[in-house]
């Protein structure tokens, strides 16, 4: 059965990874990790490595990607309204001819 790891876990073990303190085999006994999970997390973590520093501080790429559709949200909500408004009052006109 294949196992889910948080990604702060992840992080954790990639970071140990890459302070070098250990060798990956004591890492792999450490967190209990197969090697080529590791070496696919290190590659993973370093090929996304640019992108936190997209995001303003303290957010995360994914808080950005969710404000933007948010604010998307409340854009057409906005249009939805005024154009009901308008269909409203194109519909009370054409009942009073």
């Amino acid at each position: 059965m294949k196992k889910n790891y948080s990604n702060s876990f992840k992080s954790k073990v990639v970071l140990e990874v890459l302070r070098g303190d250990l060798t990956i085999a004591e890492i792999i006994s450490k967190f209990q990790v197969s090697k080529s999970v590791i070496h696919k997390w290190k590659k993973q973590f370093l090929d996304n490595a640019s992108s936190v520093f997209n995001a303003p501080h303290g957010k995360t790429i994914q808080d950005v990607e969710i404000a933007k559709l948010h604010a998307k949200i409340g854009q057409l909500t906005i249009e939805k309204d005024f154009l009901q408004d308008a269909w409203e009052k194109v519909q009370i006109r054409t009942k009073k001819s």
